[in-house]
């Protein structure tokens, strides 16, 4: 999927991965549809993405309100026409025990880091269908691949993120629907600083995993490589987390011993 000319929709677009991801697409030719919940930062976004010589707009989504999205397809599609490639790039984060955890927390982080990009490519995908052409990417994790400690609901939504992409890949590739699963590591995002406490208060520090991870622009930029080698799944990171993801694979007991002890962070 060379993105020069497509209309690619982007969630979570307003900082982190999600903006690298803009800018990135910008530069490939892309018309863009910037989401997240910030239209102020959204609009800072088009502006740099505008001096590029690419073409944007701003949609307003909260991944939670999984009811506006039909209404908020047919809005992106009256931007720059039918839904090309669809990033669901949106997310949030966990800082917190099991046994502390509050439900509303798990829920939480269910509504809009599983509900909410299951949801909204159920709504983008008829249009794919119908023109027997598309592309999703979902920014998964690393931890959707293996566990640690506060981390339960944000692992468990990256787990299942990761098996209903992979399943809806098996059912569209007739269609010519292609599904790319990202799963990044340790990336200089403010994720950590938005992350949900135990009690559902922001963790409001940055964590330091987050300050020596690659920037998110070296993280777009390998993931516009996978994008447009259409690529099935793929790990952006350094060594020690993706590394984690092939010692969980081929020693897991050895993976187990190392990961109780370790602080995650």
């Amino acid at each position: 999927m060379e993105p020069k000319g497509k209309t690619a929709w982007i969630t979570g677009a307003s900082s982190g991965i999600g903006e690298g991801l803009a800018y990135a697409m910008a530069k490939a030719g892309a018309k863009l549809i910037l989401s997240a919940r910030s239209a102020d930062k959204l609009e800072e976004v088009k502006r740099k993405c505008a001096g590029l010589g690419a073409t944007a707009a701003v949609l307003q989504l909260d991944m939670s309100d999984h009811e506006s999205f039909p209404e908020k397809v047919k809005e992106a599609e009256s931007f720059c026409g039918p839904i090309d490639i669809l990033v669901n790039n949106a997310g949030i984060g966990q800082r917190g025990s099991a046994v502390e955890t509050i439900p509303e927390v798990d829920k939480r982080i269910m509504d809009v880091n599983f509900f909410g990009p299951i949801f909204l490519t159920k709504a983008v995908l008829p249009s794919m269908i119908e023109r027997k052409s598309g592309q999703i990417v979902i920014t998964s994790s690393v931890f959707g691949k293996f566990g640690g400690p506060t981390r339960t609901a944000y692992a468990a939504s990256k787990h299942a993120v990761q098996g209903w992409f992979d399943c809806l890949r098996s059912e569209v590739h007739k269609d010519g629907i292609t599904v790319t699963v990202i799963c990044p590591g340790y990336i200089r995002t403010n994720i950590s600083l938005h992350a949900l406490e135990a009690d559902g208060s922001s963790h409001n520090k940055l964590d330091k995993g987050q300050l020596k991870g690659m920037t998110p622009d070296e993280c777009a930029a390998k993931m516009m490589k996978v994008i447009r080698k259409n690529k099935s799944e793929a790990y952006v990171g350094g060594f020690v987390e993706v590394g984690a993801v092939y010692l969980k694979r081929f020693l897991p007991g050895l993976f187990e011993r190392i990961i109780r002890n370790v602080k995650v962070n």
